[in-house]
């Protein structure tokens, strides 16, 4: 057989059920081999997009999503995908075509150093320079990108090596067992805990991969501390439980501010410094941490936790309360701020004010998705609404990047999404400046038969920046353009378009739509006027102890 062949059997070791990517003329041999195999070749309509799905694949199973380009420019176009992954510690395994090694020391048609250019944006990246080791690349690649924290590896293949003939097999996968926490720092925080009178616990993405949410419900219950979440944190505590603060991170003074400045210890556990740097809430570095993880906690000026519990999550937060004692404790000051927040939230939901306003557009929404149907964001002015106000009762049901925060996520997201979960509903939520950046693999969807609803906030701007410069300069500049009619556009495409005209119909439209077999697509004018105005309210806000 040859390298390509080994490769493909080697992919099919590590459990492998879709590779996505663009037929290119370095990757033939790998192209060939994979007719014969149990994996599903998905061909996407852009090397971005294909990336993408790998990504979300990843996020949402824990198993690497895998993607392939050609060399050259799709190799380029793979790296906003695979850059993405790695940020958003989502596992990846890229697979790029290369020239073959008899060109590389010359000046050659569409060679760049790939494994050179991924590096940055990887875990680790390698070339096969030999057939024999294949096995090795492979198997090393997806045991990294599983291990904690997740994300993306790359591997190179040249085109002559690819079609060498090898004799070899695939490696043997060793399970990995789980890592547990000392018994000096579980006591040190049971401690600290212990003697905090109001303590304030922010859960990340870390405890949803961790797979820790029924222990952290247990955790916060029990110990009757308030709980806020990440933008990737969405759903490890239900949104309806009475500890719940909801979202933490939108880089504005929210009420969760309020929280924190009432904190005498935070409780952070599966937090990442990516997904929401320290410095925005705790730049003095002044508030108490204890850091409850899998991996040891970043170094940061603004993050010295006073203890590190690190190892098996869920494990960490059952052996810490066995030993807290907090009994004649007074209730957190916390806890007042949920009727505060809910408050907030639930006075759009009788708003009828038309364009729609985006935080009735996100109530709504909620409303109709049930407890475990999908909202994959795209980025935007729209992703900082859904963070505020789109709420979850389960892990993985919101899907944000905000890592590495890439607009054009949210359409192959979705394709990725529908083919984990076949039976879920999904809902591609994106402005118009993310739609247009990979709205053609909207035709990938129809193809491959993933029906899902891609809702659109229809502004004419890049609104998100326009909101910054507004806030910044107090007007905006080089942020408008023209769209296509999107309804026409999806019929173009053999979907089903819809154009909301009164708030009214928000509610009946997203119904029909998420009963449709094809993909939808909805284009809803909002009102993002309700940018600058929330501004200023957080501005306003003040804590009342």
């Amino acid at each position: 057989m040859d390298t390509a062949t080994l490769l493909v059997q080697c992919l099919e070791n590590e459990g492998v059920e879709y590779i996505f990517g663009v037929p290119g003329e370095e990757n033939l041999q790998v192209l060939q081999a994979l007719k014969k195999s149990s994996i599903q070749f998905i061909t996407t309509r852009h090397e971005q997009g294909a990336a993408f799905m790998a990504d979300v694949y990843g996020r949402l199973t824990g198993k690497a999503g895998v993607c392939l380009s050609t060399l050259g420019p799709g190799a380029t176009n793979l790296m906003t995908g695979v850059a993405d992954a790695n940020l958003d510690r989502a596992p990846l395994v890229a697979i790029t075509g290369q020239v073959g090694t008899d060109r590389m020391h010359i000046e050659s048609h569409q060679y760049l150093d790939l494994v050179a250019m991924f590096a940055p944006v990887t875990k680790w990246n390698a070339q096969i320079v030999r057939p024999s080791i294949t096995p090795e690349i492979v198997r090393k690649a997806f045991k990294l990108a599983q291990t904690e924290n997740p994300g993306a590896v790359h591997i190179d293949l040249p085109e002559n090596i690819a079609a060498m003939p090898v004799e070899g097999k695939p490696l043997h996968r060793n399970g990995q067992g789980k890592s547990y926490s000392s018994l000096q720092s579980i006591q040190q925080a049971a401690v600290a805990i212990s003697q905090a009178t109001n303590p304030l616990i922010l859960v990340g993405n870390g405890a949803i991969r961790a797979q820790a949410s029924d222990a952290l419900i247990q955790f916060a219950t029990t110990l009757n501390v308030p709980v806020a979440n990440t933008f990737m944190g969405k759903g490890v505590l239900p949104y309806t439980h009475p500890l719940a603060l909801w979202t933490f991170g939108l880089q504005q003074r929210d009420y969760i501010t309020c929280g924190l400045e009432r904190a005498d210890l935070l409780i952070a556990i599966g937090y990442d410094l990516v997904e929401y740097s320290p410095k925005k809430w705790n730049p003095e570095g002044e508030l108490p941490i204890i850091h409850i993880n899998t991996t040891p906690a970043e170094i940061d000026s603004s993050y010295i936790p006073r203890v590190e519990v690190v190892g098996d999550i869920a494990d960490s937060l059952t052996e810490i309360l066995k030993r807290v004692n907090r009994k004649g404790m007074p209730d957190p000051i916390n806890l007042t701020l949920r009727e505060e927040i809910r408050a907030d939230y639930e006075r759009y939901s009788d708003d009828y004010g038309f364009p729609v306003k985006p935080q009735k557009l996100i109530y709504d929404l909620r409303q109709v998705m049930g407890p475990e149907d999908i909202v994959i964001s795209d980025v935007g002015a729209h992703k900082m609404w859904i963070a505020r106000n789109y709420h979850c009762d389960r892990p993985n049901t919101c899907l944000i990047s905000n890592g590495f925060a890439a607009m054009g996520i949210a359409i192959p997201g979705a394709i990725a999404a529908k083919l984990v979960h076949p039976n879920r509903r999904v809902v591609a939520v994106t402005g118009d400046g993310g739609f247009m950046m990979n709205c053609q693999e909207l035709e990938t969807a129809l193809r491959v038969g993933t029906p899902f609803v891609t809702l659109i906030f229809n502004d004419g701007a890049y609104g998100l920046i326009e909101w910054k410069q507004q806030n910044a300069y107090g007007e905006s500049a080089f942020v408008h353009f023209t769209n296509p009619d999107f309804v026409k556009l999806a019929e173009s495409m053999g979907l089903k378009g819809y154009r909301i005209e009164s708030t009214e119909d928000l509610v009946p439209t997203l119904k029909e739509a998420l009963e449709q077999d094809v993909p939808t697509v909805i284009d809803c004018p909002v009102d993002y006027r309700e940018n600058i105005l929330f501004s200023k309210q957080t501005q306003a806000l003040t804590c009342s102890i």
